[in-house]
């Protein structure tokens, strides 16, 4: 017996215990999810959300090339048995989708397979965790909402950023698995020169403490979540890099990347719209305007510039671009 959930009437704010259920006969299959991975953030900070709270929300940069595939087995036994064994975020969240769903009584096998590398800003817990998810809910014949689907990750997790909602613009709270604000539109056409911080090596996110932000760096971000906004709506690929380069200022704060005053002069010199970094990871990123004048060989320009700095794991990628530049 499978329980299949009705929908929300409201939006990311509904509680899904509350959500009316009709039962319906329906044997589990073997489901397959799939999630796209991250190259950390746009934008990261404590922002104003209903009623005037403060909450923790950030602007995930998605990286569409690399994700992770969950095959889901049921079984007849109670218990998720992850493969490899190590992935227990993604076994914890394909009981609680079965919960959801309305199988009390269940179990099965989860393989997951991913080349997303941990511990460095990728979201590689977070692309298991989704697509576990989209598996059990696909076992069950079942698509759940991209906002049902966000709060089980972080109920599985913890945290999770916005990659429940693929490409889209938006600012999440990434320990309460809603949005803040949808940003509507696409991201502008950028180009990104991506590498990880040379110093650092895999974070634990997990045992990292939270950011303590000050009364003027919650201010400023304020001011960065409007010029986001309007960076997207008006397509400004220099305006977005702005406020990118101010959240990723901030964030040296509070997790500092060696290399970061070296990457700023780098994308000076090749008037790069900005530079961004994972909050939570060692990656960095160099961001030009996809549109602009010999920006794929301004890009690759820069990427044997950060490789001779020392820079690691340099790639390029294309995002909202109509380019053939993805390395």
């Amino acid at each position: 017996m499978v329980t299949k959930s009705g929908m929300p009437k409201s939006g990311d704010g509904t509680n899904s215990s509350n959500i009316n259920k009709e039962t319906i006969r329906l044997p589990l299959a073997v489901g397959v999810g799939r999630a796209h991975a991250h190259h950390g953030e746009f934008l990261q900070g404590v922002f104003e959300g209903e009623n005037g709270r403060l909450c923790r929300g950030l602007v995930t940069l998605p990286l569409t090339s690399q994700e992770s595939l969950a095959t889901f087995w049921p079984h007849e036994q109670i218990g998720i048995r992850p493969r490899p064994a190590n992935r227990t975020k993604a076994a914890r969240a394909a009981a609680l989708t079965l919960e959801h769903i309305g199988v009390a009584e269940g179990g099965g096998e989860l393989t997951v397979e991913s080349p997303i590398m941990i511990g460095h800003g990728y979201g590689s817990s977070t692309a298991d965790v989704i697509a576990a998810i989209r598996a059990v809910a696909a076992a069950a014949g079942l698509t759940l909402r991209q906002s049902t689907i966000a709060r089980l990750a972080v109920a599985a997790e913890g945290a999770s950023d916005a990659i429940a909602y693929g490409d889209q613009p938006l600012l999440f709270a990434h320990r309460e698995g809603r949005t803040i604000e949808h940003f509507g539109s696409e991201f502008p056409p950028l180009l990104l020169v991506g590498f990880r911080d040379g110093s650092a090596r895999p974070i634990d996110t997990l045992s990292m403490p939270r950011a303590r932000y000050d009364g003027e760096e919650i201010g400023l971000f304020r001011v960065l979540r409007g010029l986001a906004n309007r960076s997207i709506r008006q397509q400004d690929p220099r305006l977005l890099g702005r406020v990118a380069t101010i959240s990723a200022s901030i964030s040296q704060r509070h997790l500092p990347k060696a290399s970061f005053n070296t990457v700023l002069e780098i994308a000076r010199a090749h008037d790069a719209c900005g530079v961004q970094v994972a909050h939570s990871g060692t990656l960095i990123g160099i961001l030009l305007d996809a549109a602009a004048p010999r920006a794929a060989t301004r890009a690759a320009e820069i990427a044997r510039q950060v490789s001779g700095a020392g820079l690691q794991g340099v790639h390029m990628f294309a995002l909202n671009a109509e380019t053939g530049l993805i390395q």
